[in-house]
């Protein structure tokens, strides 16, 4: 894409002069377009580099930012991020889909884990609902309760 890129801006850029067949108008368009998505392409390849070296070394651009500030870069001990705490474990040809990825560790991968989910996990290895917990049921109306329709904005 940067060949058709520079290809349509010189056959563009350098079109000047009697032997020009395009509209004056289209050749200086094309040509704020060119330098737009030149730019765009610079921009695109140093977010891709910057994620990129984040993942190879384990350690982010704020991380990164205050080690250097600090000259303690030498110290970091951070690792390589895994491949699959990113996309998950599915197969390659899953990395491409917008689809929710599957994580070995759930936890270990966001670094936190919440409450009801490990309530929930210790019910389940134990085999025992609550008795005294009652079950919910389908509130038959649609509309807000009184105390989140107070703090809703008129």
């Amino acid at each position: 894409s940067a060949f058709a890129l520079l290809l349509f801006g010189w056959n563009y850029f350098f079109c000047s002069g009697e032997d020009c067949t395009f509209h004056p108008v289209v050749v200086h368009l094309v040509r704020v377009m060119t330098i737009l998505c030149i730019g765009a392409f610079l921009f695109t390849s140093s977010m891709l580099m910057n994620v990129t070296y984040g993942l190879m070394t384990g350690i982010g651009t704020i991380d990164r930012l205050k080690k250097k500030a600090t000259n303690t870069m030498s110290q970091s001990d951070e690792e390589p991020i895994p491949l699959r705490d990113v996309f998950g474990v599915g197969g390659y040809h899953t990395w491409w889909l917008p689809m929710d990825p599957i994580f070995d560790n759930y936890d270990k991968v966001v670094g936190y884990s919440m409450p009801q989910r490990l309530a929930r996990e210790q019910q389940l290895m134990e085999h025992v609902r609550p008795k005294d917990q009652p079950e919910l049921e389908p509130s038959p109306s649609l509309e807000l309760p009184m105390c989140v329709n107070n703090l809703l904005p008129v």
